[in-house]
């Protein structure tokens, strides 16, 4: 299992997507983190109480409305004629041969779905799990799914498939060809069918109450069931009524439907001698165990979440201080890292002290590091557990760069076509190849603007100039130039949108380069023979770090997130940990920022189609810092680190 997290587009807020297990170690980890090395919580019974009460059933089901079980005078009736599965077909069994020899027994398949496969579940693992206790501060939609996806999930499918195949082959030779089956497994309930039983055995005791857990062994007795079906007396048809009665008073409503699909396939599946819909049917049983479970995992996450939040703090400071003692996590590299950023930055003047405070060196230093052109920088130790967030805000600010790239290429070959002759003439092309040799595309455009009119020379002797003339075609309002660049930008972000993954960012770029040229090209006045000019300087922009084009997009970039970091800063670090979660993972509204004229188009100061994504990102590394600063600012950055402690109280939930 792991937990859920959606991937929105790169400009809007994104839900990242995050993984529960520890991360890999690095070089300067000697080990991976292990939840063994947890700290345990010092009241073991408020954990046990938690479990215990997370197991009231979703009804609020008390112990009379139980299902009946399927006692023992009902389960040894002699079954119907149709229902051939359950008797097998056979009055008698033979005498059983003697069993194969152990080394020609096939490996044990185990149920696709088990107690210990979903024992991460439990709230014990959940409490002792470092990851997922620190990704719940990001997400407030983080919760558990079956993990299907990638090489992972193909194994699991193809290891279920290899089960339910067993299971089918296995039930056909114990009704059609008995002796054989006898001469495998004998008396045995060493074979699927007992083994799928005692799985859902044991998942169902970790959903009900405790004191429903005798009337489970009587209601599930597996070694009495499969000496029942040995000799041909089990009615599969009561025991599935039973298991849709049990389930559907401790699951969700919303499992209602899916039980009774469940029991239908059991119940059809035993009438009408139809194996596949039998094994369709358990197939279904384990398929809802495992939902109900996540259920009550997810809802012990809801229910945990404030608790975990507001201890994160101690909880991380004492878990990493543990691995530094033991030489388990190693970090000189963060130190290092803290040192060289003072040096750099103590005395930059781009930041407001009153916004940053004591921590205006460490966020300078941050979002440099999160910068594209710092991807070739190893992240510090100390940011083991943020390394997929700090991904995806580097993904999303290449994405409000290059953004910001493709409007600068698209102003430039715009002001290009302004100068174009707006009548085709003979030596249009001559007049076009001479203006892009002489164009200086990394030169910002001058801010002086034109100072007359042109009069028209073809007006009669009677018009006067005031009524008769004609505005050349670069002379256009702000307003449409405005509009129409803010269209371009929204046809952009839409086509970055519906772009396919890659492997890198930087390559779904290089991959995205052409269209993104031919969609500036339909913005701009010009000869289709300027098109191959536009494809080469975009795809140059886009691909090198070092282009005019890029350096300038980026420095605008930091300098607009400088600001808007140091506003989130500000309201962020004085919030308690619930608080900063609800305030840092709400819905906002884009701050407005001052009007910066880092470059100017014909006199008027750009504007920025971006602010919601600049402001997004600055909000989420903002909320990352914070938590950041107060976990490691006295751990690894502080200057008496060594003398560093933790006290030992533990959480108390």
């Amino acid at each position: 299992m792991v937990p859920e997290q959606e991937t929105g587009g790169s400009i809007e807020r994104s839900r990242r997507q995050l993984s529960t297990s520890a991360p890999c170690p690095t070089n300067n980890e000697a080990e991976p983190i292990k939840e063994s090395e947890v700290p345990a919580p010092s009241q073991e019974e408020a954990a046990q109480e938690i479990t215990q009460s997370s197991q009231v059933s979703p009804r609020q089901c008390e112990a009379e409305p139980r299902a009946s079980a399927p006692g023992s005078a009902p389960l040894t009736r002699n079954p119907s004629s149709d229902s051939a599965i359950s008797v097998g077909g056979v009055s008698s069994s033979p005498t059983p041969e003697p069993s194969l020899p152990s080394s020609h027994h096939t490996q044990r398949l185990e149920p696709p779905v088990t107690k210990l496969t979903l024992s991460e579940l439990d709230v014990a693992k959940i409490i002792h799990n470092p990851k997922l206790r620190h990704d719940i501060n990001f997400d407030p939609e983080l919760h558990f799914r079956p993990n299907i996806d990638g090489e992972k999930g193909r194994r699991k499918h193809e290891k279920a498939n290899q089960f339910w195949r067993a299971l089918k082959q296995e039930l056909s030779e114990f009704i059609i060809d008995r002796p054989t089956f006898i001469y495998k497994h004998g008396e045995k309930d060493d074979w699927t069918l007992p083994v799928l039983l005692n799985a859902v055995k044991d998942i169902i005791q970790t959903l009900v109450p405790q004191r429903d857990r005798l009337f489970l062994d009587e209601g599930l007795d597996v070694k009495l069931l499969m000496r029942q079906f040995h000799k041909g007396v089990a009615d599969l048809e009561k025991l599935a009524q039973w298991l849709s009665n049990v389930l559907k008073s401790h699951c969700a409503p919303m499992r209602d439907e899916w039980v009774d699909a469940m029991y239908n396939q059991l119940s059809n599946g035993n009438k009408n001698m139809d194996l596949d819909e039998l094994v369709t049917g358990m197939r279904s049983l384990l398929n809802v165990l495992e939902a109900m479970k996540l259920d009550v995992a997810n809802h012990q996450i809801r229910c945990l979440r404030p608790a975990l939040i507001e201890d994160t703090i101690h909880f991380e400071q004492k878990f990493f201080l543990k691995r530094m003692e033991s030489g388990k996590t190693d970090i000189r590299m963060s130190r290092q890292w803290y040192k060289e950023a003072e040096q750099a930055y103590a005395d930059s003047r781009m930041h407001p002290s009153q916004s940053f405070g004591d921590m205006g060196v460490f966020f300078e230093g941050l979002s440099r590091l999160m910068l594209p052109s710092a991807w070739e920088e190893r992240l510090p130790t100390t940011f083991t557990f943020d390394e997929e967030r700090l991904m995806k805000l580097r993904a999303d600010a290449l994405d409000a760069i290059n953004l910001e790239v493709c409007m600068r290429v698209y102003e430039d070959f715009e002001r290009i076509g302004r100068r174009t002759p707006a009548a085709p003439s003979s030596d249009c092309s001559s007049q076009m190849d001479d203006i892009l040799d002489r164009f200086d595309f990394n030169t910002p455009p001058s801010i002086s603007r034109p100072s007359s009119v042109v009069h028209s020379a073809a007006g009669s002797a009677s018009s006067s100039p005031r009524s008769s003339f004609v505005v050349p075609s670069y002379v256009a309002p702000k307003r449409d130039t405005q509009t129409k660049a803010r269209e371009l930008f929204q046809t952009l972000v839409a086509l970055l949108q519906t772009s396919p993954p890659a492997s890198q960012p930087s390559a779904r770029w290089q991959m995205m380069a052409p269209s993104m040229a031919l969609q500036i090209f339909r913005f701009v006045n010009l000869p289709s023979t300027t098109l191959p000019l536009l494809e080469a300087k975009l795809a140059s922009a886009l691909s090198d770090i070092d282009s005019p084009y890029y350096r300038d997009a980026e420095e605008s970039f930091l300098n607009r997130l400088m600001v808007d970091l140091g506003a989130r800063v500000r309201e962020f670090k004085g919030l308690s940990g619930v608080a900063l979660f609800s305030v840092a993972t709400g819905v906002r509204v884009p701050s407005r920022r001052p009007a910066t004229a880092d470059r100017d188009t014909d006199g008027a100061s750009r504007e920025a189609f971006d602010d919601a994504s600049v402001d997004d990102i600055a909000t989420r590394l903002a909320h990352l810092g914070v938590l950041h600063w107060r976990v490691w600012s006295q751990l690894a950055y502080a200057e008496d680190v060594d003398q560093m402690t933790v006290d030992d109280d533990s959480m108390q939930i």
